[in-house]
């Protein structure tokens, strides 16, 4: 600026130290015909860079900014040093903000920008997923008109949100959200969701367990300590009595046992690594194994076949194919009635190779079978705990075959009989 000035200045000095001349010279129209022709020159010279300065102003751009001459060279340098700052300036606010809002699409977490009104300025998509919303035609609209359960409007109602609301949507996509209005500026707000739904599952299922656990031990528990509360309460043990309640006492300690084994196994099970090692198994030695098991727990009742028609050995850990394999032997056992068979079989289905345990028994419903490997879930509760069962073994199973990378497979027919199938193919699977 200082610059144009004092070039402006120069040259009106350089215009009248040139009319003082000629005025000198005793041609005072001269003078005043060369001052009107300068000025005039200057004026026209200014007014033509003023039109290209509007002109450039309409569409400011720094690759567009004019040359110009003299003083106007400097302000029209100045003009695109300033502008490409700006448009600089101006990048890095819009990367920045880029930057942001990509950070706000990304986030798992719900969020939603309102204005005063309750307006939506902005929804990124996982809110869109949350709450139901479409940010192409949703956005400007107030968002309780969208949302419509009460307990939402109560809560955006209220004064105080130091707390998380918990909603529940609606069918077909049922949810748990946690939802906490956000105050961030004197008219805006900020609506976080965030999907609870799995860890609302986890405690429903540790509600459950914990339930389930203290039931299963009530039960015993309370048998051996009525026992002893009779037997504390006796001046002198009756020896018939002894007798005939230490039995009862006996069986009852065993089923708690049993229950804090299969407890005990589940949760190792559950906090190991997801694959296990690859140690060769040696199936023939585990069939025969599971054969004599069965025969002792059936006790000469059924008749227990072993077929073996597979090239196919196994790699994995042996302790745990152990566990899962008694426990779908044991309950076939358990569920047959005497005269029944029992039938384990090792055998090739095309690439897979098949472990199956078909019996005689009672059969399953169709309906049960899909929830027969949650914890603690029984067909018929009186008759499981009457054949010892501790409504784990299943579970235990589901998580072994999970960690061999193999499958399992119910089929069943009340009255008929049922078969467990557990199938393993690729790096499972070794050539005998």
């Amino acid at each position: 600026m200082r610059d144009f000035l004092q070039r402006t200045l120069v040259w009106l000095a350089a215009i009248a130290l040139l009319s003082l001349a000629l005025w000198r010279l005793d041609s005072p129209q001269d003078a005043l015909i060369v001052v009107v022709v300068l000025l005039g020159a200057w004026l026209s010279f200014h007014l033509f860079h003023v039109a290209l300065l509007l002109r450039w102003l309409r569409h400011p751009s720094p690759e567009r900014v004019p040359d110009g001459f003299g003083a106007w060279r400097v302000v029209f340098t100045a003009l695109y040093r300033q502008a490409r700052t700006q448009r600089q300036s101006k990048q890095k606010l819009t990367n920045v903000l880029e930057r942001f809002i990509n950070a706000g699409e990304a986030m798992p977490d719900g969020v939603v920008v309102l204005d005063e009104h309750e307006r939506i300025e902005w929804i990124n998509p996982s809110a869109e997923e949350h709450l139901g919303l479409d940010r192409k035609t949703d956005v400007g609209n107030q968002l309780l008109n969208l949302v419509r359960q009460p307990s939402f409007h109560a809560y955006m109602a209220e004064d105080s949100h130091s707390q998380p609301l918990i909603l529940r949507t609606g069918a077909p996509n049922e949810k748990v959200l946690s939802i906490q209005l956000v105050p961030f500026d004197s008219t805006r707000k900020l609506l976080l969701s965030r999907d609870i739904t799995q860890l609302e599952r986890v405690q429903t299922v540790h509600r459950d367990f914990v339930a389930n656990v203290s039931h299963e031990l009530r039960t015993p528990l309370t048998v051996v300590g009525g026992f002893l509360e009779t037997f504390a309460d006796m001046p002198e043990p009756d020896p018939a009595m002894l007798k005939q309640f230490m039995p009862m006492m006996l069986e009852q300690t065993r089923r708690m046992q049993s229950l804090v084994e299969d407890l005990l196994t589940l949760s190792r099970l559950e906090n190991s690594p997801k694959n296990v090692p690859l140690d060769p198994v040696d199936i023939d030695a585990l069939l025969d194994t599971l054969v004599v098991e069965a025969e002792g727990l059936s006790q000469g009742r059924h008749t227990i076949v072993l077929e073996k028609n597979s090239r196919h050995g196994l790699w994995g850990s042996e302790k745990e194919l152990h566990s899962a394999f008694g426990n779908l032997v044991s309950n076939a056992v358990r569920y047959t009635p005497e005269g029944g068979t029992v039938t384990l079989q090792w055998r090739d289905d095309g690439e897979r190779s098949v472990f199956s345990v078909r019996d005689t028994g009672i059969g399953i419903p169709r309906e049960h079978i899909p929830r027969l490997t949650e914890r603690f879930y029984r067909v018929d509760r009186g008759r499981s705990r009457n054949n010892g069962g501790t409504g784990l073994g299943l579970a235990i199973v589901k998580h072994v075959i999970a960690r061999h990378h193999a499958r399992l497979e119910i089929s069943s027919e009340p009255d008929k009989g049922s078969c467990f199938s557990v199938s393993f193919a690729g790096e499972q699977l070794s050539e005998r």
